[in-house]
């Protein structure tokens, strides 16, 4: 399977975190699997570390390099990507969803048949197969 890991996944695996989920684990240690990271991960903690360096050690080139060293492949940016934000499927009366990131981040995922692994709540609300909870 091809996998695209939500931002929060990459932070727990690179610094091989106790908050990573067993399944997630699970997932990125299958030698069948292919992991992919995307350009909205480095975006987004470029993003939160200038914003809030103390809760954001990393920065964005710290963590694609780690990213790098990890083997995991980079997903980059397309048109399409953006496009398919508009396709999503998230029921009106589910909790507010508001994070940009985790929009393209999912429609990455869709738009390029590939797994989103997330353990962010409000993510399984959306109406996509894609999505893999952890």
């Amino acid at each position: 399977m091809n996998l695209l890991l939500d931002t929060h996944i990459i932070v727990w695996t690179v610094t091989n975190s106790s908050e990573l989920p067993r399944h997630a684990r699970t997932l990125l240690e299958n030698p069948e699997n292919t992991i992919y990271y995307s350009i909205a991960s480095i975006w987004e903690i470029v993003v939160k570390h200038a914003a809030h360096s103390e809760d954001f050690p990393y920065t964005g080139s710290q963590l694609a390099e780690a990213c790098q060293k990890a083997d995991f492949l980079l997903l980059e940016g397309k048109l399409d990507h953006i496009l398919t934000i508009d396709t999503l499927e998230y029921p009106k009366d589910a909790p507010r969803h508001k994070n940009p990131f985790d929009k393209l981040l999912l429609a990455q995922a869709k738009s390029e048949n590939m797994f989103f692994v997330t353990h962010d709540k409000k993510i399984p609300y959306y109406n996509e197969p894609c999505i893999i909870p952890v």
